[in-house]
Order: C-alpha cells, then sequence, then structure tokens
C-alpha cells in the first residue's frame, strides 16, 4: 500500500442518508485516509440498499487505488449523479476496499451514530 495510505476498520456504527432516506447502516465500515484529505468511510455493499444505487458511465483512474466506478443515488426528488464510487478492482495494496462504497459529503449525509 502507498505509505501515505491507511486502511482500518471504522469503530462504531456508521450512517449514510440522502434525500431523506436512509442507504444504509455499518458496523463494518473501513476508514480510509490519504495523505492530508479528511478520512473517507467505506461502507460495506452488503450494508446499502443498492437497489438505491444506479451505475453511472463516470469513471476516474487514481494511481494508488485504481479505477473507480462511479454511482448515481436515485431518489425521489430525482438522482444524485455519481454520489457514489467504488473501485471493483482495486489495485492489490488497497484491496480491503473491494466490495465497499464511498459516498461525497457534499452529496449526502455519513456520520457515526
Amino acid at each position: 500500500m502507498a505509505d501515505h495510505i491507511k486502511i482500518r476498520p471504522a469503530t462504531g456504527t456508521w450512517v449514510v442518508r440522502a434525500a431523506g432516506a436512509v442507504l444504509g447502516e455499518s458496523t463494518n465500515a473501513l476508514e480510509l485516509t490519504e495523505g492530508d484529505y479528511p478520512p473517507v468511510i467505506y461502507f460495506p455493499r452488503s450494508d446499502l440498499a443498492m437497489t438505491f444505487l444506479e451505475p453511472t458511465d463516470t469513471t476516474s483512474t487514481c494511481p494508488y487505488k485504481g479505477e473507480a466506478n462511479f454511482f448515481a443515488i436515485v431518489a425521489k426528488s430525482g438522482p444524485l449523479d455519481n454520489a457514489a464510487w467504488s473501485y471493483e478492482h482495486p489495485l492489490e495494496s488497497v484491496a480491503a476496499i473491494k466490495g465497499h462504497l464511498a459516498f461525497y459529503a457534499d452529496k449526502v449525509t455519513v456520520e457515526q451514530v
């Protein structure tokens, strides 16, 4: 793993909410810290209501994690485009985040409860 990336279990219970709905709750989330960026919580897919998440055509590449695939959140008020991302085939050094999704804080609420 790149020296500036750390992945560890996120302590406690974490919830993600969007457009007034709870999308997931997890005691198995991971916390990824990368350099000086704020920590990002990655939720296991098994703890998310995946029916509200729809893949988009958007991708991006990180030299330390691999290719990210993005998801829109399907909400009553309309879609929240590219609100979440996942590394479907992460680099081996960050393989722990495979099967997890993270969310943009400006589009959803992620909090420890």
